[in-house]
Protein backbone atom coordinates (compact mmCIF):
# COMPACT_ATOMS: atom_id res chain seq x y z
CA UNK A 1 0.00 0.00 0.00
CA UNK A 2 3.02 2.24 0.75
CA UNK A 3 4.19 1.89 -2.58
CA UNK A 4 1.21 2.91 -4.18
CA UNK A 5 1.11 5.97 -1.87
CA UNK A 6 4.13 7.51 -2.93
CA UNK A 7 2.97 6.37 -6.51
CA UNK A 8 0.41 8.25 -6.24
CA UNK A 9 2.37 11.32 -4.38
CA UNK A 10 4.63 11.23 -7.87
CA UNK A 11 1.91 11.46 -10.02
CA UNK A 12 0.62 14.66 -7.60
CA UNK A 13 4.26 15.80 -8.45
CA UNK A 14 3.48 15.68 -12.31
CA UNK A 15 0.59 17.60 -12.08
CA UNK A 16 1.89 20.37 -10.10
CA UNK A 17 5.05 20.53 -12.35
CA UNK A 18 2.61 21.27 -15.22
CA UNK A 19 0.48 22.91 -13.25
CA UNK A 20 2.84 25.76 -12.90
CA UNK A 21 3.58 26.54 -16.61
CA UNK A 22 -0.54 27.15 -16.64
CA UNK A 23 -0.41 29.35 -13.84
CA UNK A 24 1.32 31.78 -15.33
CA UNK A 25 3.05 32.94 -12.86
CA UNK A 26 0.07 32.58 -10.53
CA UNK A 27 -1.66 35.18 -12.07
CA UNK A 28 -4.52 32.65 -12.95
CA UNK A 29 -6.93 31.90 -10.04
CA UNK A 30 -8.27 27.79 -11.41
CA UNK A 31 -4.87 27.19 -12.06
CA UNK A 32 -3.32 28.09 -9.20
CA UNK A 33 -5.49 26.77 -7.16
CA UNK A 34 -5.20 23.34 -8.24
CA UNK A 35 -1.25 23.61 -8.49
CA UNK A 36 -0.93 24.70 -4.60
CA UNK A 37 -3.29 22.22 -4.08
CA UNK A 38 -1.48 19.24 -5.77
CA UNK A 39 1.52 20.56 -4.23
CA UNK A 40 0.58 20.36 -0.42
CA UNK A 41 -1.04 16.70 -1.24
CA UNK A 42 1.49 15.78 -3.18
CA UNK A 43 4.42 16.45 -0.24
CA UNK A 44 1.62 15.32 1.92
CA UNK A 45 1.79 11.48 0.34
CA UNK A 46 5.00 11.69 0.88
CA UNK A 47 5.43 12.04 4.37
CA UNK A 48 3.13 9.05 4.43
CA UNK A 49 5.04 6.88 2.47
CA UNK A 50 8.66 7.73 4.73
CA UNK A 51 7.27 6.90 7.54
CA UNK A 52 7.88 3.05 6.00
CA UNK A 53 10.16 3.27 3.80
CA UNK A 54 13.25 4.71 3.67
CA UNK A 55 13.94 8.48 3.46
CA UNK A 56 16.10 7.94 0.65
CA UNK A 57 14.53 6.16 -1.46
CA UNK A 58 10.73 7.37 -0.99
CA UNK A 59 12.42 11.23 -2.17
CA UNK A 60 14.12 10.12 -5.23
CA UNK A 61 10.92 7.62 -6.57
CA UNK A 62 8.54 10.67 -5.84
CA UNK A 63 11.10 13.33 -7.39
CA UNK A 64 11.94 10.61 -10.34
CA UNK A 65 8.13 10.32 -10.66
CA UNK A 66 7.88 13.32 -11.05
CA UNK A 67 10.74 14.33 -13.48
CA UNK A 68 9.89 11.51 -15.56
CA UNK A 69 5.98 12.35 -16.23
CA UNK A 70 6.63 15.95 -16.39
CA UNK A 71 9.21 15.38 -19.31
CA UNK A 72 6.65 13.24 -21.17
CA UNK A 73 3.73 15.73 -20.36
CA UNK A 74 5.87 18.59 -21.79
CA UNK A 75 6.53 16.64 -24.79
CA UNK A 76 3.01 15.68 -25.01
CA UNK A 77 1.26 18.82 -24.09
CA UNK A 78 3.60 21.40 -24.59
CA UNK A 79 5.53 20.65 -27.48
CA UNK A 80 8.90 20.06 -25.85
CA UNK A 81 11.45 18.29 -28.15
CA UNK A 82 11.79 14.57 -27.81
CA UNK A 83 14.68 14.03 -28.90
CA UNK A 84 16.97 10.65 -28.52
CA UNK A 85 19.40 11.80 -25.48
CA UNK A 86 16.36 13.33 -23.43
CA UNK A 87 14.57 9.83 -24.28
CA UNK A 88 17.90 8.00 -23.14
CA UNK A 89 18.48 10.05 -20.30
CA UNK A 90 14.01 9.04 -19.32
CA UNK A 91 14.93 5.74 -19.84
CA UNK A 92 17.88 5.52 -17.28
CA UNK A 93 15.85 7.94 -14.43
CA UNK A 94 13.03 4.99 -15.02
CA UNK A 95 15.85 2.53 -14.17
CA UNK A 96 16.63 3.86 -11.44
CA UNK A 97 13.04 4.02 -10.04
CA UNK A 98 12.73 0.60 -10.43
CA UNK A 99 16.30 0.12 -9.12
CA UNK A 100 15.20 1.23 -5.84
CA UNK A 101 11.93 -0.50 -5.86
CA UNK A 102 13.20 -3.65 -6.41
CA UNK A 103 16.38 -3.18 -3.68
CA UNK A 104 14.64 -1.75 -1.29
CA UNK A 105 13.13 -4.08 1.61
CA UNK A 106 9.38 -3.75 1.94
Amino acid sequence: MVWAILIFAGLLEVGWAIGLKYTEGFTRLWPSIWTIGAMIASVWLLAIAMKTLPAGTAYSVWVGIGAVGTVILGIVLLNEPANAARLVSVGLVIAGIVGLKIFTPS
